[in-house]
């Protein structure tokens, strides 16, 4: 017994000090050196106070503030530990009358708007906490951003552009702005006095 146990405790040992100690020390070590910002969470800051992670989204409501994509991670949404999708096919009834709910929403808050709706408005992601949105998704809402903080619209589509990111490599994705980032950069903007 003595003889199978002992190989078999030294090689637990061993195996936990270089599976649990050395290699993360390691991968953690290296991670910093070479990638601070990412290993770090990609945090956003606003002045020395942490507001978010660039790869998470979160939930804005408010009129002066661009939404971002729906989350399916109910019942709080954006909530990274119950990222998922709804799992939700298209002929589920739920999920039409999930797409009708959120662009009543969308239609309700700038009425005035009669330019079709862009669909990463209105259809959730498989994650759930999509930080991004499409160039057309945020442009569709610059005027409602701009009236309610009261802004110039064109103000408010240059910021677009200027938060504007292209695609991976220059193949993979579509163009799109981060959400939070550019609400940051928003409540930096000053009133149109006109």
């Amino acid at each position: 017994m003595q003889s199978i146990l002992r190989p078999a405790l030294v090689m637990f040992g061993a195996l936990t000090l270089v599976c649990g100690v050395a290699y993360p020390v390691l991968v953690t070590s290296v991670a910093q050196a070479a990638f601070p910002d990412a290993a770090n969470g990609s945090l956003l800051k606003q002045g020395d106070k942490v507001v978010g992670s660039r790869l998470i989204g979160q939930s804005f409501t408010a009129p002066q503030y661009f939404w971002g994509r729906p989350s399916a991670t109910g019942p709080m949404p954006n909530n990274g530990g119950g990222s998922s999708g709804s799992n939700q096919g298209p002929l589920n009834p739920a999920l039409g009358d999930a797409l009708k709910g959120r662009a009543e929403a969308l239609r309700a808050a700038d009425p005035a708007n009669a330019a079709p709706i862009p669909v990463d408005l209105v259809t959730a992601s498989a994650s759930g906490l999509d930080p991004e949105i499409s160039l057309d998704g945020a442009r569709w809402q610059a005027a409602r951003v701009a009236k309610a903080r009261g802004l110039a619209t064109d103000d408010v589509q240059r910021l677009i552009d200027e938060h504007a990111e292209g695609r991976v490599l220059g193949l993979f994705g579509e163009p799109r702005v981060n959400v939070l980032a550019l609400n940051l950069a928003l409540d930096g903007q000053k009133r149109d006095t006109r």
